[in-house]
């Protein structure tokens, strides 16, 4: 016959308690075998959640009074105390998934709210894993004087997040330069020569009136105007890589070591 555990988890939200559930039932898990207990099913008194024995019928597992206190704290400040029912097997499955959800280290809360000393804390035997897995009612058939040590493993689980590595700005701006070129002017003036005569047939053709000559005189001059162009286009965009990347980190596995030990002749 299959072996079931109780595993005992604490929350200081309700909502870290939800999203550990809900990881729960899409790994498999069932929703039945999952319970979430806040202060609204508790006993309104201080006293009474600080006593240990009504953990230890909640749970069905020994409650020391450091735990219990911390279990009472955290449920006045509405955390929550979140079960689940498992196979012995897939203990290590839901441990890996709820030590991802903002368990509370009963033991380092104590320590960290004065409930107990370091020291204290220091000989209280460290747990195998954030959370307790207590084993719950009927744990293993009957096997007579047999004895079952478990051994549990952890196994590493890999997620992904977005984060922002900066922003890249593209701006547009006018910048001014000085430029110059060349161009050719051409100008018109009046010009008068005078040259001497000697021919005497010209004396026939002398006019005695008055007579005006005018000449118009031009020049060019510069006149500068402008045209604009489309010389270049940014197109700006977005492109997408993967990178592949080794993750690495340690996990934890029980082993047993067996020895036999002599018995001594006196």
């Amino acid at each position: 016959m299959s072996s079931y555990e109780k595993i005992v988890t604490l929350f200081d939200t309700a909502d870290h308690a939800q999203a550990a559930k809900t990881n729960l039932q899409h790994a498999g898990f069932s929703g039945d075998e999952i319970s979430i207990v806040s202060g609204k099913e508790l006993p309104k008194s201080t006293t009474a959640l600080r006593e240990p024995g009504l953990w230890h019928r909640m749970f069905g597992g020994d409650i020391e009074e450091h735990e219990a206190t911390v279990y009472a704290k955290a449920v006045e400040s509405g955390g929550v105390v979140l079960t689940l029912r498992s196979g012995s097997e897939d203990v290590p499955k839901a441990m890996g998934i709820l030590n991802q959800h903002n368990l509370v280290d009963v033991k380092d809360r104590a320590v960290d709210t004065g409930v107990i000393s370091k020291e204290t804390a220091a000989a209280i035997a460290a747990p195998a894993a954030v959370a307790a897995a207590i084993p719950a009612r009927p744990v293993t058939s009957d096997l007579g004087k047999n004895e079952v040590i478990r051994l549990a493993e952890e196994h590493l689980n890999v997620g992904k997040r977005l984060v922002e590595q900066g922003t890249t700005r593209i701006r547009r701006f006018v910048t001014e330069k000085p430029v110059e070129e060349q161009v050719t002017l051409h100008e018109e003036h009046a010009e008068v020569v005078r040259r001497a005569i000697s021919d005497p047939d010209y004396v026939k053709d002398i006019d005695w009136s008055d007579t005006t000559v005018e000449v118009l005189e031009t020049a060019e001059q510069a006149v500068v105007s402008k045209s604009a162009r489309v010389v270049e286009e940014v197109a700006v965009g977005k492109t997408g890589s993967d990178r592949v990347e080794t993750v690495r980190d340690t996990v934890r596995r029980q082993q047993v070591e067996v020895e036999r030990v002599p018995a001594s002749n006196k």
